[in-house]
């Protein structure tokens, strides 16, 4: 072979090898307790931190829904000496960005800041201010309360909020990821319950610290040193209790909407499981793939009964859901369905052909350098990794533990977290 055709061809190999490699991930704990994660990346003058507290709304307590969210949403909103006013005209003047917010599991704070010392400082501190020493102002709480309340009293009237509220009700009876707000529990919560919310759940042995930008190692250890030492101490990172399977069955809520709300699914899975990328594999063909996903071709393109369906696992802490979603009108609700059951049962006896398998591979690693191709993707990888305590190498094997699923390991999976026993359906439509 041509010496120089062979040189373009190993220099082809190894940026094929580097494009599926994920970023170098040092991992450390700070004097206070908290995890830090961090990825040195000089290609940008940038900076971007995440910090992650267990302090979800699973973490809200009995007769406390949607004290978490609540304190996620005034957090930035007044420190000592500074109003909400004065912190955004700071940021914008440092060309700072914060942004952030509340699943089940994390409440999240982000900031994006320059790398240079004039720009990075006051931004590091801005936020180390945040998280230590929130001033939670009255007339702020009174208002923010005041606006969660007016929102959720809206949700109420639209047929995707009651059918997402009653699908966890049902899936998760009794646990924490099937509570959620009210206007009733909110308008029951007081400013206190905010203060000791943040003072239980903000604190640095329940924190992890994810940095992805230009800086030194030593320069990462002093931020994360200067963003948790002033945290409240407390306990350990606290872990959500395992839910019970659902008995099945199903529910149905009467809508004047024209159109009718479905949704199937179970607990199902949890950050770390083995069998994760065998049922990422799989959803792509059963429904996560779009267009070329059996619930779509058999639901939308054979027999028009929906303009969309998708299927997804939602990994959390603890078991997260399994979930079926689409819509369809009203007079074709239960044929879709039907349809969507049986597409469902066909797949978890049989899993995809040998052709869909090689099509979800070749999309699914073929699309993952998308997943790092920015600063802030590669945190929000980073930043999940340090949260979930999944390995450092998670990103580098992506692509192989992908590569060697096969049809056999698809079915043993769904055999093992999708079982038709425990699915539940709730339909909003009209009588």
């Amino acid at each position: 072979m041509n010496p120089c055709m062979l040189l373009i061809g190993l220099c082809l190999a190894l940026v094929a090898q580097l494009s599926h490699a994920g970023p170098k991930i040092e991992r450390w704990q700070t004097t206070s307790g908290a995890r830090v994660l961090f990825v040195e990346n000089h290609s940008l003058p940038i900076v971007d931190v995440q910090v992650d507290f267990a302090a979800g709304t699973a973490h809200d307590g009995e007769g406390k829904a949607g004290v978490a969210s609540l304190t996620r949403g005034i957090l930035d909103l007044g420190v000592p000496g500074m109003d909400e006013t004065q912190i955004a005209s700071r940021m914008a003047d440092i060309g700072a960005l914060l942004s952030g917010g509340v699943d089940m599991d994390r409440a999240s704070v982000t900031l994006r800041t320059l790398s240079m010392a004039d720009k990075r400082g006051p931004a590091l501190e801005m936020l180390r201010a945040i998280l230590s020493q929130p001033q939670f102002p009255a007339a702020v709480f009174d208002r923010e309360q005041a606006r969660s309340i007016s929102a959720l009293k809206e949700a109420l009237t639209r047929p995707d909020a009651i059918a997402s509220k009653a699908f966890w009700a049902a899936m998760y009876v009794s646990h924490p990821y099937g509570r959620y707000a009210t206007p009733e529990s909110v308008s029951s919560l007081a400013r206190a319950d905010v203060v000791a919310f943040h003072a239980t759940h903000y604190t640095a042995q329940r924190a992890t610290v994810a940095i992805v930008g230009d800086l030194s190692r030593a320069q990462a250890e002093s931020v994360a040193e200067q963003l948790t030492v002033g945290l409240p101490s407390g306990p350990a990172m606290a872990g959500v209790v395992l839910p019970k399977l659902p008995s099945g069955g199903e529910q149905r809520i009467a809508h004047p909407a024209v159109q009718a709300h479905l949704l199937l699914g179970m607990p199902a899975l949890r950050r770390g499981d083995p069998d994760f990328f065998p049922l990422l594999v799989g959803n792509y063909s059963l429904g996560g793939g779009g267009f070329v996903s059996r619930l779509m071709k058999e639901v939308r393109d054979k027999r028009g009964l929906a303009y969309s369906v998708h299927s997804y696992f939602m990994p959390l802490q603890q078991l997260g859901p399994f979930q079926i979603g689409l819509q369809t009108k009203k007079a074709q609700a239960n044929d879709a369905l039907k349809v969507t059951r049986e597409v469902l049962a066909t797949f978890l006896a049989e899993g995809p052909s040998e052709t869909e398998l090689q099509a979800a591979k070749q999309n699914l690693i073929g699309s993952f350098p998308l997943r790092l191709d920015s600063n802030r993707k590669i945190l929000e990888n980073v930043a999940l990794i340090g949260f979930y305590d999944l390995p450092l190498d998670y990103l580098d094997r992506y692509p192989e533990n992908i590569e060697k699923v096969t049809v056999a390991d698809i079915k043993a999976a769904y055999s093992r977290h999708v079982r038709p026993e425990h699915l539940v359906t709730v339909v909003v439509a009209g009588e």
